[in-house]
């Protein structure tokens, strides 16, 4: 007699396959965001704060503008969802950005309180002042992102 009955060990794991979909899309999500600016996988350094030169001269064209300086709360931040980015402000007149991308699976970060970035899907908090891991499951900071401040005016740098 034959019989079709189901072994567990003939096939992956369900938490292998769940893994391998999640980075398959953390793959996708990431490329997406990537477009023609080389510095938005996180690559490049954050903005002091101070006026920069960066932005390419007078008109202050070199990146996509996120906010007002007057926009980020001190000690806290903004979540720029459409961007992919995050930007804090640790001190007064210091600004960061960080991906808003969480280094766990992928989840997008959704807000910023009590001096943490905020990741929903698996509560991984991260620092407004570096992007490190400040609790949860997240095994890496939140890559930098170059940004520059002209004036009271911040944006991704190009």
């Amino acid at each position: 007699m034959t019989s079709a009955s189901f072994h567990p060990a003939a096939g992956p794991a369900r938490r292998t396959v769940v893994a391998a979909a999640g980075a398959a899309g953390l793959t996708a999500v990431l490329a997406a965001c990537g477009g023609s600016d080389e510095d938005a996988s996180g690559g490049g350094a954050a903005s002091s704060g101070a006026p920069s030169e960066e932005a390419g001269g007078g008109d202050g064209g070199g990146g996509t503008e996120l906010a007002a300086t007057a926009d980020i709360p001190e000690g806290g931040g903004m979540v720029f969802a459409d961007q992919k980015v995050v930007v804090t402000q640790p001190s007064a007149g210091e600004f960061k950005a960080f991906s808003a991308i969480c280094t766990h699976q992928g989840c997008a970060v959704k807000s910023v309180s009590d001096g943490v970035i905020n990741c929903p899907c698996h509560n991984s908090n991260f620092s407004i002042t570096d992007g490190s891991v400040r609790s949860g499951p997240a095994p890496k900071p939140l890559p930098a992102v170059r940004i520059t401040v002209n004036g009271d005016s911040i944006q991704l740098a190009g």
